[in-house]
């Protein structure tokens, strides 16, 4: 136990699956060795935070947003090479209207048909069957609410 787990450490983390209009909001890295890679915006876990806590406060460095974070949708366990990674993936929504990125290169709403059409991150790309299906049930609900 005690090898493993000092070559191999834990990160966890918080992801916001953002969806406005059936679309999903999806940020591109713009450093380190994942650089140019897609994945949801999110980041670690402080000590004695929540998941949620971590993700509005994460949504608010990154994107200069407030977010309202719904449920979860899913927890991904991922290993990479240097470390497992245990993903908390929020479904969230926009309280403000804009988004700045502060620390990715680019972003992209992704409709349910352009969602495989970028390079997500290893962890990210189990997460998008339960987002295809959130984006169709998100239209859906949204056609029949009008």
């Amino acid at each position: 136990m005690g090898m493993l787990n000092e070559c191999h450490k834990n990160v966890n983390v918080s992801a916001a699956i953002i969806i406005r209009d059936g679309k999903v909001f999806a940020t591109q890295r713009g450093y380190g060795e994942w650089k140019d890679w897609w994945e949801f915006p999110g980041g670690k876990l402080e000590p004695g935070e929540t998941p949620q806590q971590a993700l509005v406060r994460e949504i608010k460095e990154e994107l200069d947003a407030e977010i309202t974070v719904d449920n979860l949708l899913q927890t991904i366990e991922w290993d990479y090479p240097a470390f497992h990674l245990t993903m908390y993936c929020f479904l969230c929504h926009l309280t403000t209207e804009a988004l700045h990125l502060n620390e990715h290169e680019a972003s992209r709403w992704l409709s349910a048909a352009s969602l495989r059409t970028v390079r997500w991150l290893p962890a990210d790309v189990q997460l998008l069957p339960l987002i295809e299906a959130a984006l169709s049930e998100n239209c859906h609900s949204l056609s029949r609410n009008k």
